[in-house]
């Protein structure tokens, strides 16, 4: 994936998303001893950042496969991402979910014109159910993470913030499928100068930490997150950018991304979902541990999304 495949696909889909504001927060750059700037994707159409790969991905599509659709399999932001990408340009959306997705999403899915199929909240029930759909209507799968088109698509956050933002030492982003990481990846490399980019995960879904100590895909034996967005694992179309371009993920408790979701909220004004806190939280974590790694330093942080069940706050 080359430097003119980002730009192509920001160009494609500039119509159809925002250029989402960067907010700083001098409370927290204190409280962090570093300057920090927050890639608002909570401000995205359908809430996430996601809407910038699945728009893409559809973008890409033949017109004989956007008349039979799309389906995929994704736990929310991604299922409304993809459904508004194609209520966008006329075409139908299947969306397989897990049985315990969060209800804010599955009725977001619904408001854009999605269908969607409940299953059990495994990744092997979750495929096998969105390969029953491909087969009996002809739609096209997208993956939520693994997909080139969805990958360059989900870099295209990172771009604008470096096009605003050139001078940036670090990039935080929170890491699910690895769409994301591997895409700012990508547009670190391409676009900023000698950016590192690190990656914030549970460490109740911790997959992708252990693959790149292991070199190879890790699965997660338990996903008792609060961070409903990150508990899909790597694929080996991203994993392979992750390994060559990431420089490492930093692991927090959950106490850890409710206390950074709260502080946001509080301070910041804004509203993050438990998956976004995470890459805060995982800056705090950092400052604490090894102060010298942030003092004084740039730091993007990409708040993934916004999407959240008011009615179920952690705090």
């Amino acid at each position: 994936m080359t430097k003119d495949n980002l730009l192509n696909c920001h160009k494609r889909i500039q119509p159809f998303i925002h250029n989402t504001a960067v907010l700083t927060s001098r409370l927290i750059d204190r409280e962090v001893n570093a300057n920090l700037f927050f890639k608002c994707e909570n401000f995205q159409r359908a809430g996430a950042y996601k809407m910038r790969g699945a728009t893409n991905a559809i973008l890409q599509l033949s017109e004989k496969q956007k008349k039979n659709g799309v389906v995929t399999h994704s736990s929310g932001n991604f299922a409304q991402a993809l459904s508004l990408a194609a209520q966008s340009v006329g075409i139908t959306a299947h969306i397989v979910m897990p049985n315990t997705a969060p209800e804010v999403k599955k009725v977001g899915v619904k408001e854009y014109g999605g269908n969607i199929y409940l299953c059990e909240p495994t990744v092997p029930a979750r495929q096998a159910l969105a390969d029953e759909i491909a087969i009996k209507t002809g739609a096209t799968f997208i993956h939520p993470s693994n997909d080139a088109n969805v990958i360059l698509g989900q870099g295209t956050a990172a771009l604008e913030l470096l096009k605003e933002h050139p001078d940036l030492d670090f990039i935080f982003c929170p890491v699910g499928g690895g769409g994301l990481i591997a895409g700012s990846a990508l547009a670190a490399k391409y676009f900023g100068d000698n950016c590192k980019v690190y990656g914030a995960e549970p460490f109740e879904a911790d997959d992708a930490y252990r693959s790149l100590l292991s070199g190879k895909i890790e699965g997660n034996d338990t996903v008792n997150t609060i961070a409903d967005g990150l508990k899909t694992t790597l694929g080996d179309i991203n994993f392979p950018i992750i390994k060559e371009l990431v420089s490492g993920i930093i692991r927090v408790h959950e106490d850890e991304i409710i206390a950074a979701m709260k502080l946001v909220w509080e301070r910041m004004k804004i509203i993050i979902e438990p998956s976004s806190a995470v890459t805060l939280a995982a800056v705090i974590r950092q400052s604490k541990e090894n102060p010298e790694a942030l003092k004084n330093r740039k730091v993007g942080i990409i708040i993934s999304g916004g999407n959240v069940d008011l009615s179920n706050l952690p705090f």
